[in-house]
C-alpha cells in the first residue's frame, strides 16, 4: 500500500517552493479575480469611452488598489482608480446617478477613469507608440511627463507600471 501525503501538506511544500523560487507571482494570479459586482462597470465604462477595454481597465484597479476601493495613497490619491483630487475635479463623472461624483465610489470611479482615459488619448494622439502604453503612461506619470518624453519616460515607476497593467489585462481578458 502506498502512503500518499495528505492534501494540506502538498499545497504547503508548493507554496513555499515557489515563495523560495521567486514564483509568488503565480499564487497571485490564481486567486486574482476581478470581483464579480465590478465586471460589469469595467465592461460599461469601456464600451461608453472606448481608449481601453475593460480587462485593461480592471488590471489598472487591479495595480492601482487592488480593487480597494478606500485606498488612498500618501500622496493622496483616493479610490479604486486613484484618483488625485485635482484630476477628480475636471474629470469626476456622477456614474451612479446620485448627484455627486465620488472618486470612492466604483460606479463613479471606474467610469471617470475611463473618460479621463478618452481624453488621454485625444490629447497624446500626435505622439508615436502604442496608444494603450501611451495612455497607461499619462495615467501613471501625467500627460506632460509623456508630451515631454515623446512617449513613455524614462522613469522606473512608470515603465514598470505599464508593463504591471499590460501583463493583469492579459490575465483578465478572458473574464471580461
Amino acid at each position: 500500500m502506498t502512503r500518499r501525503a495528505p492534501a494540506p501538506a502538498i499545497l504547503a511544500l508548493v507554496c513555499v517552493l515557489g515563495l523560495i523560487s521567486g514564483c509568488s507571482h503565480i499564487f497571485d494570479r490564481a486567486f486574482a479575480d476581478v470581483p464579480d459586482e465590478l465586471v460589469p462597470l469595467f465592461q460599461a465604462a469601456a464600451a461608453t469611452y472606448g481608449g481601453l477595454s475593460a480587462a485593461q481597465l480592471a488590471a489598472q484597479a487591479r495595480v492601482e488598489s487592488s480593487f480597494d476601493p478606500s485606498a488612498v495613497s500618501p500622496a493622496g490619491a483616493r479610490g479604486l482608480m486613484q484618483f488625485l483630487p485635482t484630476t477628480w475635479a475636471q474629470f469626476g463623472v456622477d456614474g451612479n446617478g446620485d448627484g455627486r461624483a465620488d472618486p470612492l465610489e466604483p460606479r463613479d470611479a471606474i467610469p471617470s477613469a475611463a473618460h479621463y482615459e478618452a481624453h488621454l488619448a485625444s490629447s497624446l494622439a500626435d505622439l508615436p507608440g502604442d496608444r494603450t502604453s501611451l495612455i497607461l503612461a499619462a495615467y501613471n506619470a501625467g500627460p506632460q511627463a509623456v508630451r515631454t518624453a515623446g512617449g513613455i519616460p524614462d522613469f522606473h515607476e512608470t515603465r514598470a507600471y505599464v508593463a504591471r497593467v499590460h501583463d493583469w489585462a492579459a490575465t483578465y481578458r478572458n473574464q471580461l
